[in-house]
């Protein structure tokens, strides 16, 4: 069974495509079902679309919705569609969003960690010039502590791409961090899933989010594993889903999981 829950369209500004074209393509890849996660829109702020290269606009949440739930009908027999969001977690804020998305029959909400407590984007590479090392491990550490406190908000099925921070910066990786660890273990203990987000591919680190090391500490920790391609075109839809799977038996793990309507579906590896 191939399943791909996070996946993104036009509407936030940096993918291309319509809803409608990655469902296509998650029929053609031979898909059983398809999760649409679009970027939430910034609920806190006063503009309505302070970023629009980067999330939809609040006035389209709604239509999202609706045609998400509309095309989910139409393709009913063909593949299951799942209705889901990526939300950016704002600790000061998380009351507001929680308060929206309880509005909506949602499937499942990817809860990631884009920006720091600095308010700089974790894909920033410039974060890095001139600190010494024990200002990297700080910086580390506090992302995995908000990491930490996604988990714990009960506001997320899913954790987004937890170790983005490597995107543009390859070097993240061998920072040493005690934070991981405990944000790892703090995932297991609520049993919020994990994706291994295949779009890593296509920045400078070149490989998978998080990466294989994580994974192993994750599988040490109980952490549950999903899929998700993060794909921003169609023809990403599924992206490695296969090596993936092979890779997660390779360290142990004997299942995976999605979500409907919140509630976790098992799926053997």
């Amino acid at each position: 069974m191939i399943f791909d829950m996070h996946t993104h369209n036009a509407r936030c500004g940096h993918a291309t495509g319509c809803i409608r074209d990655y469902i296509e393509a998650a029929i053609v890849g031979g898909l059983s079902v398809i999760g649409i996660s679009d970027h939430a829109p910034y609920f806190a702020q006063q503009a309505e679309q302070p970023a629009p290269a980067i999330a939809m606009a609040k006035s389209q949440f709604t239509g999202y919705i609706s045609e998400v739930l509309e095309l989910r009908a139409e393709y009913k027999d063909q593949i299951e569609v799942l209705l889901g969001v990526e939300s950016d977690f704002y600790p000061k804020h998380a009351d507001v969003y929680r308060a929206i998305f309880d509005q909506y029959p949602f499937d499942y909400i990817i809860g990631s960690v884009h920006q720091t407590r600095d308010g700089l984007s974790v894909f920033n590479k410039n974060r890095w010039n001139n600190l010494n090392k024990f200002q990297q491990v700080q910086v580390k550490d506090d992302y995995y502590r908000l990491i930490a406190e996604s988990a714990q908000s009960g506001m997320f099925q899913i954790l987004g791409h937890i170790d983005a921070m490597k995107g543009y910066y390859p070097e993240f990786s061998a920072i040493p961090s005690k934070a991981l660890d405990e944000a790892l273990r703090i995932i297991g203990e609520v049993g919020v899933a994990i994706e291994v987000n295949t779009s890593g591919k296509t920045k400078d680190v070149g490989g998978w989010y998080p990466s294989d090391e994580i994974l192993e500490r994750a599988h040490y920790h109980g952490v549950s594993i999903t899929f998700g391609s993060d794909a921003h075109v169609s023809s990403r839809v599924g992206d490695d889903f296969h090596l993936v799977e092979r890779k997660l038996r390779e360290i142990g793990y004997k299942e995976w999981i999605f979500f409907r309507q919140k509630e976790r579906q098992v799926v053997p590896l």
